[in-house]
């Protein structure tokens, strides 16, 4: 990591998630930023423009767990691990502008063919009841096989850290098995609940849903009044223009893998860190805007599904956490353990429903290392034996700020603490 120069990006909805704290400084917010709620700062805990103060007396939080005890070469110093990146996988399609949306139409639209995934992250800015639905037209002459193989949202609200949460914990724990056969010609619902959900004005919507096409698929996130057939609705409408920060697009390669080669040893290596959606050590994607064929960045890396797999060594086992450098933070995760796979869901945090919000980040002075502080706060995602094979999946959630290290040091112990595993 630079020591000056991080850049901190507030994920999707700060300035809604502002709102739901704090709606006097939201409305200078919405002024000051044209109503686009994606902002870069440079600043840490207060990137929200709210005092911890504020946000403590908002909702009830418990106080920060003291740093855990710490073992193995330098502690409290943290060395930068050098990790190798993959973009890998089908399409990623990310709807995300504009963000409020004031008015019914097509949000995003491209088409694919193969591996897909699919993110919208919207919110109703209207003064009446609309929908968010994600349409499949078959562009081909034959009827096309469409298979849903994972994916999930959660009902919209105007808490927008808990809509963020609760569809990262419906897409990694869902898996999905959903057929659809298209005609030549024909349109249908990626999901037929789309058409159930209803938003209400001020509320968001966030989903993610991977899928496979045998043919090629035209693919359209569209917003349409409460009362009307979405299939009718799209026959005659617009496609919106994108607000002032373009997050919208086609990037090719929908997963990123993370690896080294080097095999770590918490005996001999210490606390390491990897730094994850910094767009330093870790850098966002590019793609293209189909709807006007513009380029574009994935300021965030949204929708990218990152599959970290470090080798480990030696005698001690790890312990691996989770820490939010930006700010507020709420999300979920999967740890896949043994040579049977089983996989775990990980809330972060996992003992409350937010955290980052008492982060102080202190930058070392010193290239590729930095130092746990009294100031950080880190969430527990397990104690793991190092000959046990071990790979976490990890997706930027909305409504939470970037970048996030993930750590590694050396258990204090021989005992492993590791989360039950869920099988699915």
């Amino acid at each position: 990591m630079k020591v000056s120069g991080r850049i901190v990006v507030c994920l999707l909805a700060l300035a809604c998630m502002t709102a739901w704290l704090l709606p006097a400084v939201s409305a200078a917010r919405h002024k000051a930023d044209g109503k686009s709620t994606t902002i870069v700062n440079t600043t840490q805990s207060t990137a929200i423009g709210l005092s911890q103060t504020t946000v403590a007396a908002s909702r009830t939080v418990p106080a920060a767990k003291p740093l855990p005890a710490v073992s193995g070469n330098g502690a409290r110093t943290m060395h930068m691990w050098d990790v190798e990146a993959k973009d890998t996988g089908g399409t990623l399609l990310f709807s995300d502008s504009p963000e409020y949306v004031p008015a019914s139409g097509i949000l995003y639209q491209d088409s694919i063919k193969g591996d897909a995934r699919v993110l919208y992250y919207h919110l109703n800015d209207s003064k009446t009841p609309k929908k968010v639905a994600v349409v499949l037209e078959n562009e081909g002459g034959q009827r096309a096989f469409v298979r849903v193989t994972r994916g999930g949202t959660s009902q919209p609200g105007t808490d927008y850290l808990e809509v963020g949460r609760n569809t990262q914990i419906s897409y990694f724990d869902t898996k999905r098995d959903d057929i659809l056969y298209i005609g030549a010609g024909e349109k249908r619902l990626l999901q037929k609940n789309m058409d159930v959900v209803v938003l209400q004005p001020g509320q968001l919507v966030y989903g993610v849903y991977d899928f496979s096409a045998d043919a090629s698929v035209k693919v359209s996130v569209i917003m349409y009044p409460a009362d009307l057939n979405p299939l009718e609705f799209i026959k005659t409408a617009r496609i919106l223009p994108k607000d002032e920060h373009r997050l919208r697009g086609t990037f090719m390669g929908m997963d990123r893998v993370i690896s080294s080669r080097k095999v770590y040893n918490p005996q001999q290596d210490g606390i390491v860190y990897i730094p994850l959606a910094d767009n330093e050590a870790d850098v966002y994607r590019t793609g293209i805007d189909a709807t006007d064929g513009s380029l574009v960045t994935n300021y965030g890396n949204y929708g990218v599904l990152y599959r970290i797999e470090i080798p480990t060594q030696g005698s001690l086992a790890t312990k691996y956490y989770l820490s939010p450098l930006g700010g507020v933070y709420a999300g979920a995760m999967t740890v896949t353990t043994g040579e049977q796979g089983q996989s775990s869901l990980l809330l972060t945090p996992n003992e409350r429903a937010y955290f980052g919000d008492q982060t102080i980040y202190q930058p070392s002075a010193i290239p590729d290392t930095e130092f746990l502080t009294d100031h950080m706060e880190l969430t527990y995602l397990g104690t793991y034996n190092n000959a046990i094979p071990l790979s976490f999946e990890y997706s930027p959630p909305g409504a939470s700020n970037l970048p996030v290290n993930l750590i590694l040091m050396p258990a204090a112990d021989q005992h492993v603490l590791a989360p039950k595993p869920k099988k699915r």
